[in-house]
Order: C-alpha cells, then structure tokens, then sequence
C-alpha cells in the first residue's frame, strides 16, 4: 500500500512510477483528490462531535423550561453528526479502494514489460555437447526420476511425480538451500500453505495475478503460490523488534498455481506446474537497510546456483513485469541447453515498505516511534530447477552427473537410465 504522506509530497514520482509499470498514472490524481475528501470529511465530522459536546454540555446546565428546545436541536445535531459519521467513512472506504490499486513505487527497475529487461552479468559459459542432448523429461522418463504420465492420470495437466533419486534430487537441493538460509542467519520455517483473504490481499497477489491463485470458496482461503505470503503474514499486526538487525526467516513448503493463461507454454516436463516445492528466504528490516539486504538476497542465490553447477545470468526485470509489491527485482535465469535459452529459476524482490502497510508490521525506531517495517523476498532453490541440472549434466550415454553438493543427499554420484 502506497504511503499517502509520500503521495501528496511527491504526486509526480508516483505517477512516473506508474508509467514505468506501463500502469493508469490518472490514479495518482483520483487517490490525491479522494485523500482531501477524506480529510475534509474527518474535519467536518470532528467539529460536529466537537460541537455536539459542547451542546451536551449546555443542555446540562440550562434551566428546566429551556431544556425541550434544546433537545430538539441536539436532535438534530445528532442526526447531522451521524450524516458526517457516514460521509467520512465513505471517504475512507474511497481512499483504501484507490490505495489498493496503486503498485508500489518503482525504484531504479527499467521501463518496458517482460522483454526489456536489462541483462547484468553472466555467471559461467552456456554447455556445448558433442551429441544431441536430450531434454529434462526425456532424461527424467529414462533415469526413472519424473513420470508426467501416471501424474496427469491422477492430477490432470501439469502435475507429475518426482520418483526414486529424482525425489532424492529436489530433497537434497531443497535441505542443501535450508541449510544455507541456517548458516546465513535464517530461521528455517515451515509455514501453512492456506491463508485468509487478507493475508493474500496484504503480500498484493489478489490484483492483477489473482487469476493465477487457487481459492477454496467453501473455506474462504487461499492456496499459496509462495510462502512469501505466510511469512509475510506472521508478523500482521504487530511491532517487531529490529534493533538487533533485520528478522529473517525461510519458508520451505509446496506451492500451488493455476497457470491461468498460460495454455500452450511450457506443457511438456516440470517446467510450467500447479504444484511445485520451493525454499523462500523472507527479511523484515528497517527501510534504510532495504537496498543493502536485496544484495543480500542476490548474492545467496548465486551460491546456491554456483552449488548445483548450471550456467546463468541475472537480470534487472523492467517495471513493467513486477508484481505490484515489488519495488525492484532481479532474476537468476538458467541456461537450458535443448530450449537454446535462459530460463528463470530465482527471483528476488525489494518490497519496501508495501507489503508491511497492508499487513500493519512495524517497529520501533531509536526515539521509540512505531514506524512501518521493510521487507523482501527471494527463492533460495524450487523444483524447476531439477530442469537445469539434468540438462546441464547429462553425458552421451544418457546419464547424468550429480552436482558434487548434492551427492550426500542423493547417495550417488551419476545417475543410470534404468534398463
């Protein structure tokens, strides 16, 4: 939720902000003008009360035979006081609607939408084979590690198993990124995976992607695409406490998403599904420590990535393909050998302090001031990255090589296709 003290300082960062995201900047101006209704309104009703307890007052020390007109006109002040309640709340009620159309304000993303994105760096040289390779489901099909097959038999489209080693593979890469979120200072979570309405609304995923989310309407709860918004959550309504640093957690659960408009696009594999396992670093901090924490972010993605032996680059995603909670994000994008591209496997996003508005987490500042808290995400590992790491692994013979960190989960160090 945008703050509304910045908005009236500073209207044309907010609408810049809004043209980068290739969003309606005529919000800015609505949200403006309902915010001085608003205040007018407060005005107007707090001089009523004010007025009605001064009336009050004057009834009680008037004589008998004065007393009926006076009441007849606290009446009616009764019933403009009440006209004034309604007008206010009505305005209010205008404001939050507008507040919650807005996305959060850009900061240093690219214009442009999704391909206009700024590549940063790369990480490692694309794989060159002397054979043809094969794709991650073709070598997941023959080493018995994915059946797509018996999963859409039981799910429908877009779910699968993961089988034998290949279950062993997302474990050990998923305990791997849990125990480096641990060394880094993270408090492994495992958080629900349904959330109430205001909780999804809160983390911003019920605007313009809400098509993607599952809703179960009998409950009135969300299936989670993240578990950045359970551990969004966890602190709604509450004063942290930051004096010792930011408050760091990573979530480990499964993660559910209807893939709504994305008919025809990565069908075949593990690629595009409904439900995935995913290890989400979650930081709450002070504003000010927002951008260094980013880098943070970043910089153990890369690890993790380096740990598991693909080639990839990042990039600077373009305020047009944020989600609206996002400030800035950056993606690390994995060579996918058989697609001849990179494709996404992290992502980390700066929030700000628009995720923590809506959910009311705050703290304390060193006069002792309630201020609101900043926060931000990013995947530490997810099953779609088992894609990268068989096709960037694979030999001529059809097997594939374990990367070396993940070798004591999986107990092997190459993977046969089974005969």
């Amino acid at each position: 939720m945008i703050d509304l003290k910045f908005l009236r300082e500073n209207p044309d960062v907010v609408r810049e902000s809004q043209r980068t995201r290739g969003e309606d900047p005529q919000l800015v101006d609505q949200l403006i003008a309902a915010d001085e209704s608003r205040r007018e309104a407060i005005q107007t009703a707090d001089e009523l009360r004010s007025e009605q307890k001064a009336f009050g007052k004057k009834i009680g020390q008037a004589a008998p035979e004065d007393r009926p007109a006076l009441l007849a006109g606290s009446n009616e002040l009764k019933a403009k006081v009440k006209e004034a309640d309604e007008a206010q709340k009505a305005a209010e009620e205008q404001v939050f609607e507008l507040q919650m159309k807005i996305s959060n304000i850009v900061e240093g993303a690219p214009a442009g939408g999704e391909d206009d994105f700024i590549v940063l760096e790369h990480v490692g040289e694309p794989k060159k084979f002397d054979f043809e390779p094969k794709d991650h489901l073709d070598l997941g099909e023959s080493l018995g590690l994915i059946d797509v097959k018996r999963g859409t038999k039981v799910g429908g489209a877009r779910f699968y198993y993961l089988t034998g080693d290949g279950a062993f593979l997302q474990l050990g890469m998923l305990t791997l990124a849990a125990q480096k979120a641990r060394a880094h200072g993270f408090q492994l979570m495992i958080p629900p995976v349904l959330v109430r309405p205001e909780v999804m609304q809160g983390t911003g995923f019920l605007g313009a992607h809400a098509e993607e989310i599952y809703y179960l309407e009998r409950d009135d709860l969300y299936l989670v695409g993240t578990s950045e918004v359970a551990l969004a959550g966890y602190h709604q309504d509450e004063i942290i406490d930051l004096s010792k640093g930011p408050i760091k957690y990573a979530g480990w659960s499964s993660c559910f998403r209807r893939e709504a408009g994305s008919y025809g696009k990565d069908t075949k594999g593990i690629l595009r599904v409904h439900q995935f396992d995913k290890v989400e670093m979650f930081v709450y901090c002070k504003p000010e420590d927002a951008v260094a924490q980013h880098q943070e972010l970043l910089k153990m993605e890369r690890e993790m990535l380096s740990a598991v032996e693909v080639p990839y680059r990042i990039i600077d995603v373009a305020g047009g393909d944020l989600g609206s909670s996002a400030a800035r994000k950056f993606d690390t994008e994995a060579w996918v050998p058989t697609q001849n591209t990179y494709r996404e496997l992290t992502s980390t996003s700066n929030c700000t302090t628009f995720q923590a508005r809506r959910l009311s987490t705050r703290y304390r500042d060193e006069n002792g001031k309630a201020q609101t808290a900043a926060t931000l995400n990013g995947t530490l590992a997810t099953t779609r990255w088992l894609v990268a790491i068989l096709e960037n692994n694979q030999q001529a013979d059809g097997s594939v090589v374990v990367p070396e960190a993940l070798r004591p989960f999986v107990g092997k160090d190459v993977l046969e296709p089974i005969k």
